[in-house]
């Protein structure tokens, strides 16, 4: 997997906060091993769709046959009670934290999700992030490197009222 750089297999990790333990199910993204893909979103009561903000990334990924609206559509069709989208890459040199272009993917995004069967309002939340970094992961963003973020979360912008990914998947309501 390494070699190729694509996740294969459904990897499997387990982590705890004061809140939650929690098993993390990393599936492929690949449309070669959509089935493996099927086998983890089957064990999930979250789903968390990874989104790529740079320019070209996105577009190529959510574009009719990208798989980005395949894991969407999967994600309900299996099940996942949440989805919470992350715009990863925020950090990117194109990308510098932007507003507008995360606003841009969100705006593409809403109404798709809304298609799938998602209560959009109740099931699906949006966050912007880096993986890289791991701003707003665990640790909020500086409002120096993104000013917007705290406004946005503190008013429940985008049905997000925590500031990072984990405090709101600490939030979510299971009954799994």
């Amino acid at each position: 997997e390494r070699a190729k750089g694509k996740t294969v297999e459904v990897g499997r990790a387990r982590f705890e906060t004061e809140a939650h333990r929690y098993s993390i199910l990393d599936a492929p993204g690949h449309k070669n091993y959509v089935p493996n893909m099927i086998m983890g979103a089957s064990q999930a009561d979250v789903g968390v769709l990874v989104i790529s903000a740079r320019k070209g990334e996105f577009e190529s990924g959510f574009d009719k046959g990208g798989q980005t609206r395949e894991h969407a559509l999967l994600a309900k069709t299996l099940g996942v009670a949440y989805l919470i989208v992350v715009i990863n890459k925020m950090d990117e040199p194109t990308v510098k934290w932007s507003k507008e272009r995360f606003d841009e993917c969100v705006g593409k995004l809403r109404p798709f999700l809304k298609g799938c069967g998602f209560k959009i309002k109740r099931e699906v939340k949006f966050m912007p992030i880096s993986g890289l970094t791991g701003a707003n992961v665990k640790d909020e963003v500086s409002p120096g490197v993104c000013g917007w973020w705290r406004k946005c979360h503190e008013s429940g912008e985008n049905n997000t009222g925590k500031p990072t990914l984990m405090s709101l998947l600490d939030s979510l309501k299971l009954t799994g």
